[in-house]
């Protein structure tokens, strides 16, 4: 038997034992027909619900395979460590519990207390939180410093082969849940890489001939990036809007099995777009996705003409949503779908200007912001102003009445310098 061969073997073989080891910890996670997207893009569009893992995401396939096969290879490790603010945290968290060991957790100190709550609960008492550094790099330097001092097992969140094996899990569930049919293609999240090496690999060796599409943040293509360069690449900056799939750089060995992919494989998603996804789905469909873990329906948008008729999996890789981020999101919504609008307005400093300007709204508009910028002795004071609306088709006409009856406006929504300073 050649090497290529029974390292094919040997990788399906063990993705489908690591499989089987997880089912004490939880049963196959829904792979669920949605019939409202599939009905809206006239196709057979299937969730799998990472989102409904014990830590509502699917890293705790990856934290608790690693933990395994080291404990396998090192009975007497009793400490394991890692550092992350998000499901890498929990899942690690959750298999500590599990397998009874210690963990050691670093965070960056601007943590919310939500995320370090949940963390503490899935470890059941088996792991402290170390709050270290305010960015993401301090943190992670620190729990390396404190692996060589303590002689403590590092876990990596993507980067890492047996990571990618506990990940690629997902895609022997796929399989076993079609019942021997194969979708026509996946869309999976990229953040690190983890979940897309697992899938691409495992597939690629299983059988199946399936088409892919990557997903990644519009602010953190780093896959994407990586393909067009043809080797790594470390983004110089990062939107961390989308915190489960932001990362600066693609781990190595997940490049190393993904660069052979297309970069037209990777879509870039739109961060205002996504949220009107977010919104979409918790309205209509009951489903709480945290923004990375909404990529793939988003993606969906792009991908209509070429799904149609077709099976399709999207991994909704998880649900950890602090809804306490929820009126940024609708408001993000809001934007993109053109139903609010930000207006910095020269109101005239004499008595009726407001009501005149007032008297211009349609039926429809509602003021959700009203805040003087500048106002003094002088003839006009600079207002901000935050309409909504139920159509984006009134604001054509809102805008030509206020020019007609001579109100000086700046439409401010898009300017995202001026609009992160006075919205």
């Amino acid at each position: 038997m050649s090497d290529a061969l029974s390292s094919k073997i040997d990788f399906t073989q063990s993705v489908q034992n690591a499989e089987q080891e997880l089912r004490v910890l939880f049963p196959p996670t829904p792979l669920q027909r949605n019939e409202h997207l599939s009905k809206h893009y006239q196709a057979d569009i299937y969730l799998k619900r990472e989102d409904l893992s014990p830590v509502r995401s699917y890293k705790i396939r990856g934290a608790f395979n690693a933990m395994r096969k080291a404990l396998a290879e090192e009975p007497n490790l009793t400490t394991f460590v890692c550092a992350s603010a998000g499901n890498h945290a929990q899942g690690l968290a959750f298999a500590c519990k599990h397998f009874g060991m210690r963990g050691v957790i670093f965070m960056p100190v601007t943590t919310p207390e939500q995320k370090i709550n949940k963390t503490t609960i899935f470890g059941g008492g088996r792991v402290e939180i170390m709050l270290v550094g305010d960015y993401f790099d301090d943190t992670l330097r620190a729990a390396q410093d404190f692996c060589k001092r303590e002689g403590a097992r590092f876990l990596p969140p993507y980067d890492d082969h047996d990571v990618i094996e506990g990940q690629a899990t997902v895609g022997s569930e796929i399989l076993s849940q079609l019942d021997g049919n194969t979708p026509d293609m996946i869309v999976v999240p990229v953040g690190g890489g983890g979940l897309s090496a697992g899938l691409v690999r495992y597939m690629s060796q299983s059988g199946p001939d399936i088409d892919f599409r990557f997903t990644e943040p519009s602010g953190g293509r780093s896959l994407h990036s990586a393909l067009q360069a043809g080797q790594l690449v470390t983004l110089p900056h990062v939107d961390n809007f989308v915190d489960g799939a932001a990362v600066a750089r693609i781990g190595d060995k997940n490049f190393e099995i993904l660069k052979h992919i297309a970069s037209s494989q990777v879509l870039g998603i739109d961060e205002k777009r996504l949220c009107s996804t977010i919104v979409e789905m918790l309205n209509i469909e009951g489903i709480v996705l945290e923004p990375a873990g909404a990529l793939t329906v988003d993606a969906l948008k792009d991908l209509r003409s070429e799904i149609r008729g077709k099976s399709i999996v999207c991994v909704t890789s998880g649900g950890n949503f602090d809804f306490e981020r929820l009126p940024d999101v609708k408001e993000r919504a809001m934007r993109y779908e053109g139903r609010k609008k930000y207006l910095i307005l020269r109101l005239p400093q004499r008595p009726g200007a407001l009501k005149d300007f007032l008297n211009l709204l349609g039926p429809e508009d509602d003021i959700a912001r009203f805040e003087y910028l500048k106002k003094s002795a002088r003839n006009f004071g600079a207002v901000l102003i935050g309409i909504e609306t139920k159509s984006p088709d009134g604001f054509p006409s809102l805008f030509a009445r206020l020019n007609d009856n001579g109100f000086s406006f700046q439409d401010i929504t898009d300017n995202d310098m001026l609009s992160e300073i006075l919205v």
